[in-house]
């Protein structure tokens, strides 16, 4: 009898092929053309918590299919976090458009994503809220292996490349 494939399970390092598609079928997101599988430590905070839930229990090779409410993702849209700066508050003779991304630092000194989402005169209208807010995602996995994990992987809270980590 062959031994038992190791399952995904907290600790573990888990490679994953992915595809995030939209409610409507399109596809946001995918690691599978040509791509290598997404490798994380399970339990170690990398995916969303309800896409590494329906993944537990899991083996090699097996496919999840899992769709995510907004709350279970990247949460509800919040119209709190649309804003609208001054021109000035973009680098000078800097082109901006419509759909551009930028990373700004937020109070505490995290970093937030904002998007350029219009403009008004000499205001740009910018939104803080995820890309993914407000929607819900659909999930297609499989499962790409599972090991355990180093010590040196569980206690930096993620996997590790080939010949260690490079961080």
């Amino acid at each position: 009898m062959a031994p038992a494939s190791m399952q995904v399970a907290a600790g573990k390092i888990v490679g994953i092929y992915y595809t995030l598609k939209s409610t409507a079928g399109l596809v946001i997101d995918t690691n599978r053309r040509g791509g290598k599988p997404l490798v994380f430590l399970h339990g170690g905070g990398t995916i969303l918590p309800a896409l590494e839930a329906a993944l537990l229990g899991k083996s090699k090779d097996d496919e999840v299919n899992v769709s995510l409410s907004p709350e279970q993702g990247y949460g509800a849209r919040k119209p709190e976090l649309e804003k609208r700066l001054p021109r000035t508050a973009f680098p000078k003779g800097k082109e901006l458009a419509v759909g551009m991304h930028f990373t700004t630092q937020g109070p505490g000194g995290n970093s937030l994503p904002v998007a350029i989402v219009g403009f008004d005169g000499e205001e740009v209208l910018v939104d803080h809220n995820h890309p993914l807010a407000g929607q819900e995602l659909h999930f297609q996995v499989t499962i790409a292996g599972v090991r355990e994990a180093s010590t040196e992987e569980v206690k930096h809270g993620h996997a590790h490349g080939p010949g260690g980590h490079h961080h």
